[in-house]
């Protein structure tokens, strides 16, 4: 039986825009959406908006065959760009994401009291089960509290059962990014239940196998793509079809750039599922996920990694040592404050 949700995704566009944007009657937001949206979570949001006071501003747009920079060629970038400078916030809904294309890249520039989400591909199952029935406090203090953990720690180490073994040192002066939910700052945001992370690259060694999805290009993965890393780079592809699909797309960009691994980061929304979609994927418990290819210069001074695109791939049911430390098994919780905490938003 379908499920429509209709009091419930209002509820929810009603979270994100009066508790997570603390939107203001006479601000200015820009709703961006394209072909492949879902029009019920784009109405519900922009309704929302105007109940507020606000001023919403709808954008469609054909769905790029491209994520990032990758779009580029095919967005009115001046224009969308444009619009997006003169706003107080925006809601990314497009499912081939403008995240790291230029439009984005040129908003940022020269606007800088943006407040952006990153909800890409959001659609009216997801937005109920990761927004409307989330405790957004406790999964708040939960998140903080393992951030302040991980910021004290100078290196990590990650497993996984499918075969994950990664090793890296963290550099003091990168921030680490507590992703909660909470858009009422100017800046770039994403859903809450993501915590990241940016190593120094030379650091990464070892071996990185997702075997959850990994967008672009495979999806949700029928079976494990298995990497080696040496010094931050991607330097060996295996696995099945899927795995040679990945390093064809990754070939493609004649990009060095694009077998740099980005970032890491913990999962962390208990409404979270694997369902294909990055956006929510990443957010599983007790996940990790790494991107690899375009780093912003804000995340990974001096330079950033100037790539052509960008991608992540899932690690499901990790375990996680901090200095040796081990504070998650096999995707649960076993420190035991972080346990406790834990236990309270999963209830």
């Amino acid at each position: 039986m379908a499920k429509f949700y209709e009091y419930e995704l209002q509820k929810a566009a009603d979270v994100l825009m009066r508790h997570m944007f603390n939107l203001k009657p006479g601000e200015t937001i820009v709703i961006t959406a394209d072909s492949e949206s879902d029009e019920r979570v784009v109405n519900a949001t922009a309704s929302s908006a105007f109940a507020v006071g606000a001023k919403p501003m709808v954008i469609w747009l054909p769905a790029p065959q491209g994520v990032g920079k990758a779009a580029d060629p095919m967005l009115p970038v001046e224009a969308l760009a444009g619009a997006l400078s003169h706003a107080d916030a925006w809601v990314e809904f497009n499912n081939q994401w403008l995240l790291y294309s230029t439009p984005f890249e040129m908003a940022f520039e020269k606007n800088k009291k943006l407040r952006y989400i990153c909800l890409v591909g959001m659609d009216v199952d997801m937005m109920v089960r990761v927004i409307g029935r989330v405790d957004a406090k406790a999964l708040s203090l939960f998140q903080h509290r393992v951030t302040d953990i991980t910021a004290q720690a100078k290196r990590m180490r990650i497993t996984t059962p499918a075969g994950t073994d990664l090793e890296y040192e963290f550099v003091p002066s990168r921030k680490i990014i507590c992703d909660d939910g909470d858009v009422s700052t100017p800046g770039v945001h994403m859903l809450g239940g993501q915590i990241s992370f940016f190593p120094d690259s030379e650091s990464i060694n070892g071996t990185l196998v997702f075997d959850g999805s990994l967008v672009p290009p495979c999806g949700l993965l029928k079976e494990p793509v298995v990497m080696k890393v040496d010094k931050g780079r991607v330097v060996e592809i295996s696995g099945g079809q899927q795995a040679m699909e990945f390093k064809a797309w990754l070939e493609s960009f004649d990009d060095p750039n694009m077998f740099r691994v980005a970032h890491g980061c913990y999962g962390f929304n208990p409404g979270a599922k694997l369902t294909g979609n990055i956006l929510e994927d990443e957010r599983v418990w007790g996940c990790t996920e790494w991107g690899l290819g375009y780093l912003s210069a804000e995340d990974g001074p001096p330079d950033g990694i100037n790539a052509k695109s960008h991608c992540d791939g899932i690690c499901l049911n990790s375990s996680v040592w901090l200095d040796g430390e081990q504070i998650m098994d096999k995707g649960a919780i076993v420190h035991p404050e972080l346990k406790e905490m834990a236990e309270r938003i999963k209830k």
